[in-house]
């Protein structure tokens, strides 16, 4: 296993890679950081290289206050450097939430550079403008109460809304452990990470849908509704894609429900 990371553009990524075989890429959700896939990559590391990389604004990378930095398109193109810099021309994609929306994205934009795309509870963005724009209006309050009132405050926010209801059942370690990990963010980070590629500032992708072709596992748990109906529209427009809706999770299908998830991430895989 190894630790550090690289500079891109300008920008310090932190990563950890471990295991040997075709290279897997994680991508983790707005507040997380690379030790949200620990066992993850702690399953698949005897088949895969597998490379976690904390997203600008989070965990060890670098924080930029110049928001234009945190824009998805910028953070595709320091992406696909990142891999450049790891000499590792494809590989596999993986991204959850956020970073299922940054994933779509790199498809997108970088399609020979991935074989195939897992994205979990996530979405191409916000189909109407208007709605966008609510939501970036909304996504820049939020933003301003991160850097006032601080990054505790953020998680105690953020730790009470209905997407998390699913998490009641889990063990207190377990919660505990996220929550550690999710106060180890720095409120400029998640402030400016908000504002730069939030789903009110990120374009739509909903109309580019039908150019993602390769293989593509869709997942998504069942009891998280609004994002088992986008999966299903998803799933009817992109080509390659199938849809798996995973009982007895939520949002959050690697934390709740993670030996499924693992054993659901490696069938995908292994039938490539």
């Amino acid at each position: 296993m190894t630790s550090g990371g690289s500079h891109v553009n300008g920008h310090h990524y932190d990563l950890i890679m471990g295991g040997q075989g075709e290279a897997l890429l994680l991508l983790h959700g707005f507040g997380g950081e690379k030790s949200t896939w620990a066992d993850l990559r702690a399953g698949l590391e005897s088949e895969y290289r597998v490379i976690a990389v904390d997203i600008l604004g989070h965990g060890a990378s670098d924080k930029p206050t110049q928001v234009r930095a945190y824009h998805m398109e910028r953070i595709s193109c320091d992406i696909a450097a990142l891999l450049d810099d790891l000499r590792t021309p494809t590989c596999h994609l993986l991204g959850y939430s956020m970073g299922g929306r940054l994933a779509l994205r790199l498809a997108l934009g970088y399609p020979a550079r991935f074989r195939s795309l897992i994205l979990e509870s996530a979405s191409p963005g916000l189909a109407d403008a208007a709605e966008r724009e609510r939501r970036r209006r909304q996504d820049g309050a939020l933003a301003e109460r991160i850097e006032t009132m601080g990054i505790a405050w953020f998680v105690d926010y953020w730790e009470k809304l209905p997407l998390w209801k699913s998490q009641q059942t889990l063990s207190e370690d377990i919660l505990s452990t996220q929550r550690k990990q999710r106060l180890g963010n720095s409120a400029t980070g998640l402030a400016n990470s908000l504002r730069g590629m939030g789903s009110g500032a990120q374009p739509s992708l909903w109309p580019h849908l039908e150019q993602v072709t390769m293989p593509a596992l869709l997942m998504v748990g069942e009891e998280d509704s609004k994002f088992v109906s986008i999966n299903q529209l998803m799933a009817r427009q992109m080509p390659g894609a199938e849809l798996l809706v995973i009982p007895g999770a939520g949002h959050n299908i690697h934390l709740e429900q993670p030996l499924v998830f693992q054993e659901r991430v490696k069938s995908f895989l292994r039938g490539l």
